[in-house]
């Protein structure tokens, strides 16, 4: 495993490409582009007084200045140190459950704020929901929302720029509503999607200063979040939008710098938006011009109601493989940085939950195998959302653990 420096010879500034991660889940992911000029140095052998030389000479010779991490360093050194072992996985267990919502829990993140590891989750029942994850318990409870909330998530931009723990949450109330969750109150609500709002992501770049959303209205719309203003609304789903994802992949629609809107992307533009649909399809936008520049199509029913977990060439926009086992609704699909021994290359493992009530885990790279099965047994126990996270031992070290909301209105935590 690699870790990534990259420049973008099409980028009309002197800065290299770093993206904004959160936690080194996206480090991979956040820094790759298959657009740039790659530099990189095994994680694997490279000791961490090497890799805090490298980090700090990119910092000297490439003189970065624009959206650049405070952290960097300390995320690598700890990544170099990490290597997850799917095979450890496999004997993990339920280690912690959190009750409290009444209804579906359709989305939870996971963050960290001044050395505390926190969970928030959004649900059927109206409300956002904050949990302590080192003390077991529920802290916050937001009631903003009049109808149910489809998607959560914690806002890094107004934690590094402001200091404040932000949640943000999408409803079919039509809204979205950024809640502050240290001083218990609503902060700021974005109207304009004119039906239900489901899917919501900040971006990677300039800190997650920009918001995408899909919604029941057919739209996606790009948001500022610092003056709350609607920058974009992309059209072109036939029917709602389920979800979205803004991608470091770029799109090269517009190579043209005389061209470029106001949004004030750091270090160009190219940078896309994923969307996926009632309409069936997958779609790939460009930030800066709006314009559509791929389309995916294979699933036969609603996306997720097809039963399959399928994976897709983002450039030739191709299927590449098609995972069979489910026999209900397919909600949730997730990627993780899980490896597997004898397996040649470095094999990824996606999982993904379903109305059958399990989770199953595959192998991308061994001929589509489904490697495990966590089954839950409770009535109304389906699975509809996952997440991947890297909890914080007494020790200081991590592990990884997946994190998943159910039809019973719980949330659990296996590793």
């Amino acid at each position: 495993m690699f870790l990534i420096c990259a420049k973008n010879k099409l980028c009309y500034y002197k800065y290299p490409i770093f993206y904004v991660w959160e936690n080194t889940n996206q480090l991979i992911y956040s820094l790759f582009s298959t657009q740039q000029k790659l530099s990189a140095f095994d994680l694997y052998t490279s000791p961490e007084e090497e890799i805090r030389i490298i980090v700090h000479h990119w910092i000297r010779t490439l003189n970065i200045k624009l959206g650049w991490i405070k952290d960097f360093d300390k995320l690598v050194v700890n990544y170099a140190s990490i290597v997850f072992m799917f095979d450890t996985f496999l004997s993990s267990k339920l280690i912690n459950t959190f009750t409290g919502h009444t209804n579906w829990v359709r989305s939870i993140d996971y963050s960290t704020f001044d050395d505390c590891q926190f969970i928030c989750s959004g649900s059927d029942d109206t409300t956002v929901r904050v949990w302590d994850v080192d003390n077991n318990k529920q802290i916050r409870l937001f009631n903003g929302h009049s109808k149910p909330v489809f998607c959560v998530k914690f806002s890094s931009y107004y934690y590094h720029n402001h200091h404040q723990n932000i949640i943000c949450s999408s409803s079919s109330d039509n809204t979205i509503r950024f809640w502050d969750f240290k001083y218990n109150k609503q902060l700021q609500i974005f109207n304009g999607h004119t039906n239900g709002v489901y899917g919501i992501e900040f971006s990677q770049f300039n800190g997650g200063k920009y918001l995408c959303s899909g919604s029941y209205d057919n739209t996606i719309r790009l948001w500022d979040v610092e003056t709350s203003k609607s920058l974009h609304v992309f059209n072109g789903h036939e029917r709602a939008v389920w979800c979205v994802d803004i991608s470091p992949v770029q799109s090269n629609i517009n190579n043209d710098n005389n061209k470029m809107n106001n949004i004030g992307v750091i270090n160009g533009n190219g940078y896309t938006i994923c969307s996926g649909s009632f309409d069936n399809t997958i779609r790939i936008w460009d930030i800066e011009t709006t314009k559509q520049f791929n389309a995916f199509k294979g699933h036969t029913n609603y996306l997720r109601n097809d039963k399959t977990v399928r994976l897709w060439d983002i450039r030739s926009g191709q299927q590449t493989q098609m995972f069979n086992g489910h026999t209900s609704i397919v909600w949730s699909v997730e990627y993780s940085l899980f490896l597997i021994k004898n397996s040649s290359g470095n094999s990824n493992v996606i999982c993904s939950g379903s109305r059958d009530n399990t989770i199953r885990f595959w192998d991308i790279r061994s001929n589509k195998s489904q490697l495990y099965v966590i089954k839950e047994d409770k009535i109304e126990a389906e699975i509809l959302c996952l997440k991947y996270i890297e909890l914080k031992k007494k020790d200081k070290t991590c592990d990884l653990n997946l994190c998943y909301g159910s039809g019973n209105g719980s949330i659990r935590i296996w590793g």
